[in-house]
């Protein structure tokens, strides 16, 4: 990567994908880029708006990089964790800088740690601090300093940067400058921004990084086997992006596109109900409960106060999700238009309560559910009662229709709920499964015998993949074998798995691999007892992200690059569930 971007401004062009690595503490995430810039990070929470926005095409960013004209790029995270070393290689030398946002996170204040380092020679490195809040659109004032940091704000947020004592106003940017580094040396840049005044003192940043570094320790897994590196980063990306006794984002990003130009740029800066259900099966099937009691404690509290009236999704705080809206003053990514908010808010999802209920009895097994869970166990199960045979607009939010996997995760939620609960509960859930399941039968089958996407449609779907594997039927059911051979023949190319076709053209035309799907896939087969077909099924799938392996919910097989926003947190949660179940590493307890 050279450090030259076409004549702009360093740092301000975007990257691809699959080259950005993200930061979090839990309450908001940042992504670095190649060249040194942190490209979007929102303050002070997940779906607030961003103070850096180059990603997007915003003028807010915060850049280090080598001084040097020409360079090339890595990076990789420390084990356990989601402390980011970019790496350079200069015609002069090696630089790092590490990059971690302070860990645990505060929910109004936020803490940015940058140290560069020169490994083997003296190393000048550029230094850009730029926050502009409101996507851009509030530059800093009330700039000044003393003998320690500077000290400024922009819109609502108060600022504090220490170790800029060498960088200087910009006509073009807050502060900007260079630093000169002895070989061997490093330089620590903290930047705090917070919703209060900053009256406390900051750390001092040895402090900052020990903090830091002992609680991702005692926060990820020690996993054993051949992909526990990958296992115990998607495990670290779970835990970053869920905010401490709330709900999981599905995306650290807004508006990245799914296909260039063709309109599909949504906002997923929020916790979905489905997302964070297979966030907390994964977390409990690693023996990891932090995890699984914070997403019991989110749909918890969600069914209790919403009930039959349960939306898809939520802010990480249980609110609403704002109506969509478009960011006009921004370029966007390129194919796409900024937007915020997101119009799932008005939909019903019924597999939604399928979910919640393989959640909590998955809970359950683990005697990790209160009365409160007990009750929303109850009342999602009265809810599906009054529902299940409403259309709906299913795992792909789509519009409404009676869509089949629907109908059987419902059925996989109520016969798990069952296994644990009281004899008479027990048989009322198991009735009302045993007849959505007639009903499913009788309207949702295809004529050679698989599941077929809805009840006015032939077509297979690879979402059908996921009933079977949490228990709607028997392994042994015919059913669920014709329908993972239906999938496999037609949605199945080159070792990914496409969702469904949506029109006439060809595989890969219309959208990229669900790698969701793909390791739906490797499960499916390991269910059936393709061991094989299983572990090639993973390793396909698995090795889809860029260098920082993170995963984004589409893969474009054919350019291999990462499409729509980043990271996409259930493609975590199934690529953990699946190491797991498959042996590819062990469980912690």
């Amino acid at each position: 990567m050279s450090g030259e971007d076409g004549g702009s401004r360093t740092g301000t062009t975007p990257a691809v994908l699959r080259d950005y690595a993200l930061l979090a503490d839990g309450h908001r995430g940042a992504l670095v880029g190649p060249r040194g810039d942190v490209a979007w990070l929102c303050a002070p929470g997940w779906s607030d708006p961003a103070v850096f926005s180059t990603l997007l095409g915003g003028t807010g960013r915060f850049l280090v990089a080598p001084a040097s004209a020409r360079f090339v790029w890595g990076g990789h995270y420390e084990p356990g964790s989601l402390i980011w070393r970019s790496r350079w290689v200069t015609e002069d030398g090696i630089i790092e800088s590490r990059e971690a946002l302070a860990y645990p996170g505060e929910a109004d204040r936020l803490v940015l740690l940058r140290q560069v380092r020169a490994l083997d020679r003296p190393a000048r490195v550029r230094i850009v601090v730029d926050p502009r809040a409101d996507y851009g659109r509030a530059p800093v004032r009330d700039a000044h300093r003393d003998a320690e940091c500077w000290w400024a704000r922009t819109a609502g947020l108060y600022l504090r940067l220490h170790g800029g004592a060498d960088l200087r106003r910009d006509q073009q940017a807050f502060l900007a400058g260079e630093v000169t580094i002895l070989a061997g040396g490093h330089h620590d840049l903290v930047l705090e921004l917070s919703a209060a005044p900053l009256e406390q003192p900051c750390s001092p940043p040895g402090e900052l990084w020990r903090t830091t570094e002992q609680q991702w320790a005692s926060t990820v897994p020690s996993l054993a086997g051949p992909a526990r590196r990958d296992a115990a980063l998607a495990y670290a990306v779970l835990r970053g992006m869920t905010r401490p006794g709330g709900g999981m984002v599905a995306a650290a990003t807004t508006a990245l596109p799914e296909r260039a130009m063709a309109g599909r740029d949504y906002d997923y800066r929020y916790a979905w109900i489905r997302d964070q259900s297979f966030a907390g099966q994964a977390a409990a099937l690693a023996g990891e409960y932090d995890l699984l009691d914070d997403a019991v404690a989110f749909l918890t509290d969600r069914v209790l106060a919403d009930g039959d009236r349960l939306a898809p999704a939520y802010t990480v705080g249980g609110d609403p999700v704002p109506h969509e809206q478009k960011l006009a003053w921004l370029p966007g990514y390129p194919g796409a238009d900024g937007r915020t908010g997101n119009w799932v808010r008005d939909q019903f999802q019924l597999d939604a309560y399928g979910e919640v209920l393989m959640l909590l009895a998955a809970a359950q097994r683990h005697d990790r559910l209160d009365s409160d869970a007990h009750r929303a166990m109850e009342l999602t199960a009265a809810a599906i009662g009054r529902r299940w045979s409403q259309p709906d607009s299913g795992i792909w939010e789509l519009p409404p229709r009676q869509w089949t996997h629907s109908k059987l995760t419902c059925v996989a939620g109520l016969r798990a709920a069952a296994r644990s609960a009281a004899p008479r509960l027990a048989a009322s859930w198991s009735a009302l499964a045993d007849r959505i399941l007639a009903d499913a039968a009788a309207h949702g089958l295809a004529r050679d015998g698989h599941w077929r996407r809805a009840y006015d449609d032939e077509r297979v779907d690879a979402a059908l993949l996921l009933p079977g594997i949490r228990g709607a039927l028997p392994p042994e059911d015919p059913r669920t074998d014709r329908t993972h051979r239906a999938v496999l023949m037609d949605l199945a190319e080159d070792g990914y798995l496409y969702r469904f076709r949506p029109d006439r053209r060809p595989l890969g035309d219309a959208e990229g691999a669900f790698l969701l799907c793909g390791f739906a896939a490797a499960l499916a087969a390991w269910q059936a007892g393709d061991t094989v077909g299983a572990n090639r099924w993973f390793e396909r799938n698995r090795a889809a992200c860029g260098p920082p392996g993170l995963y984004t919910e589409e893969y474009d097989v054919r350019q291999r690059q990462l499409r729509g926003n980043l990271p996409q947190g259930f493609v975590h949660a199934l690529m953990l569930e699946t190491a797991v179940t498959l042996g590819q590493v062990d469980p912690c307890h």
